[in-house]
């Protein structure tokens, strides 16, 4: 394992880096090892690749914005005190350097990709080794649905999801991330739910929908995703519940949404860092502590 001291890179006994916790990895890569802080951003790294990927929608702009991150964190460690969550920090991070890349390219040639190979592309990343051949088969449809889904959404309602449907951050953390109110944040989230359920479900040979009256049924699916913001009261639940068990329509609609946030826990956290990515982070990360003082 390696140390700084005074100005030079010292090597000691390795420690099992693998138990510790963030906040005891965070201590040691402040004081100078190398090994810690190399351990504690590749812990993160998936996330924040899946994050790029999900926002910039192209696999090199993903790579540079997780290596963009990750070099931005190794050179203020030292200067970290932790006011936020590391994770949150992180996005934080990697969520500016994806505004670059949008800002850049809307001077660039029109890309060439279609949404299509963008989602082949994401879908070639999920790890499906221990699938059988039909179940590939049946993943992959699904993953790509999902993928293109995902695409079709405006980028402030694709980046709400992520980060509150796919990683699992709090409300208030996503507020963070994202410089809004929470308010903001879960307004975003139930129209974002909303939108890619009717994306996803076409595409998934899901038909139920609400009724085209208005004033006939209340508005399920807003409130179905309030209800797992814990927006609503109990009276309110209580009601809808009722409604539920009268009207199959409402009710398939809201089980077509559950299916979709179903999805986005599974398939949209299931894309890892390919090895070439890994490695050329890694390699980025081992030379800048190599020349740091």
């Amino acid at each position: 394992m390696a140390r700084w001291h005074n100005g030079a890179m010292v090597m000691h006994v390795a420690g099992d880096e693998a138990g510790l916790t963030d906040s005891a990895l965070l201590a040691q890569a402040r004081d100078g090892d190398a090994r810690a802080l190399e351990s504690l951003l590749a812990r993160h790294q998936a996330q924040i690749y899946r994050f790029g990927l999900k926002m910039c929608r192209d696999p090199e702009d993903a790579k540079d914005v997780l290596q963009d991150t990750l070099l931005a964190f190794a050179r203020g460690v030292r200067e970290y005190r932790g006011e936020s969550s590391l994770s949150t920090w992180l996005y934080s991070v990697a969520r500016s350097y994806c505004v670059k890349k949008h800002r850049k390219s809307k001077y660039a040639p029109a890309h060439e990709s279609s949404l299509e190979r963008e989602a082949a592309v994401e879908v070639s990343q999920v790890a499906d080794d221990a699938r059988g051949p039909d179940e590939t088969l049946a993943g992959t449809e699904v993953e790509r649905a999902f993928a293109l889904s995902m695409s079709e959404l405006e980028p402030m309602y694709r980046e709400v999801l992520v980060l509150r449907d796919i990683e699992g951050l709090t409300a208030p953390e996503v507020a963070t991330v994202l410089g809004v109110s929470v308010q903001a944040v879960k307004s975003r989230l139930h129209r974002a739910r909303g939108m890619l359920r009717e994306h996803i479900a076409p595409r998934l040979g899901i038909t139920e929908d609400l009724p085209a009256a208005l004033g006939t049924c209340p508005d399920v699916l807003t409130l179905f995703s309030q209800h797992l913001e814990d927006e609503i009261s109990a009276t309110v639940c209580a009601d809808m519940e009722r409604h539920l068990k009268v009207c199959a329509r409402c009710r398939g609609a809201c089980d077509s949404l559950r299916k979709t946030l179903s999805l986005c826990r599974t398939t949209g956290s299931a894309v890892e860092v390919p090895p070439d990515v890994q490695a050329a982070v890694k390699s980025a990360l081992r030379m800048f502590i190599s020349e740091s003082p």
